[in-house]
């Protein structure tokens, strides 16, 4: 597996990586994206995290405190910006 430098300083990286991909966000899955989240919200790497997640069109989990919706309405913004 691939390692940045910033992924390595990550607030979850001795975490179960189960809690960042659920199965789906609805239902119960919704407290676990909730979780994952607030794992993100305390995390010094946040910003890198969400970089990566946008530069490379993550579909699926939690990157950088987001979910899969809140990164394709980000990277919609962004595009109308440039």
């Amino acid at each position: 597996m691939m390692m940045f430098n910033w992924s390595r300083r990550a607030a979850c990286l001795d975490l179960d990586p189960e809690l960042f991909f659920p199965i789906s966000a609805e239902g119960p899955s919704q407290s676990q994206v909730e979780q994952a989240k607030h794992v993100c919200a305390g995390c010094p790497v946040r910003e890198p995290c969400l970089e990566y997640a946008l530069d490379t069109r993550q579909a699926y989990g939690v990157w950088g405190g987001t979910d899969p919706v809140q990164r394709r309405e980000l990277s919609l913004t962004l595009a109308h910006q440039k």
